[in-house]
């Protein structure tokens, strides 16, 4: 092995991890928007339909942890069936290349002629390449399938984390109402999502590293339209049917 790789072993893996890691904005975002826009729709349209503070704290606290294990359990399982689809697609991939390893072979030379390698180079590649089992099969179900050679079917950290967001976003909707009348904590419930959005704004933009105005503004829309309708929905619906 190269003596600079084998100095820099370590920070390459590590590299590979911190990306992994950041690939959980994801689930962050996804689960906090939710927990922030499902449980403030509820609260709102109930404080707004019946006026009681009781019956907005039971209705939220059993939506943000009813939501919460639904999410995450929807992450688990969802997660867990792509992966499992994938498996019998690398599986199919594997047999092919068994069956018919010179069509495989001329089949990986394109792909590599899609990417702009000219044929003469891509044929020398992709033969260097067989050469080496696991790194062709890995190569070419990258590139024709364009998933993981090895998908993980259990993800533990993807549900957990959703899950975790949703209660943490779920908190700011929910928490005026222990303190405040009902009128007066609508209107804090909301001011405290808007600033839950742009917090979640921030931490986006700064671990995707994009405009952040652009992050904070994109969020927050979303969650003010989210915010007013089910509040509005709250106060018109219930008069619609006598309410």
């Amino acid at each position: 092995m190269d003596k600079i790789i084998e100095i820099h072993k370590e920070k390459i893996f590590a590299e590979k991890g911190r990306i992994e890691r950041l690939s959980r904005i994801r689930e962050f975002v996804f689960g906090t928007l939710d927990g922030l826009l499902v449980p403030v729709g509820v609260v709102s349209a109930v404080a707004g339909g019946t006026g009681n503070t009781r019956a907005v704290i039971v209705a939220g606290l059993a939506e943000a942890f009813a939501g919460a294990l639904s999410m995450g359990a929807g992450e688990f399982i969802s997660g867990r069936s792509e992966a499992q689809v994938h498996q019998k697609e690398v599986q199919k991939e594997f047999l092919e290349i068994k069956n018919d390893p010179v069509y495989e072979l001329k089949e990986m030379a394109y792909l590599f002629e899609l990417e702009g390698i000219q044929p003469d180079d891509a044929a020398t590649i992709s033969g260097i390449l067989n050469k080496y089992d696991h790194s062709y099969k890995k190569t070419m179900v990258e590139k024709e399938l364009g998933i993981n050679v090895d998908p993980q079917t259990v993800q533990y950290p993807e549900a957990i984390t959703i899950g975790i967001s949703y209660i943490v976003g779920s908190i700011f909707p929910l928490i005026a109402y222990f303190f405040f009348p009902v009128h007066t904590a609508i209107f804090i419930s909301l001011l405290l999502t808007i600033l839950a959005l742009v917090i979640v704004g921030i931490i986006k933009g700064k671990l995707a590293q994009i405009n952040m105005a652009q992050s904070i503004l994109e969020i927050v829309i979303v969650g003010i339209i989210s915010a007013l309708g089910g509040y509005v929905l709250g106060s018109i619906v219930p008069h619609l049917f006598g309410l």
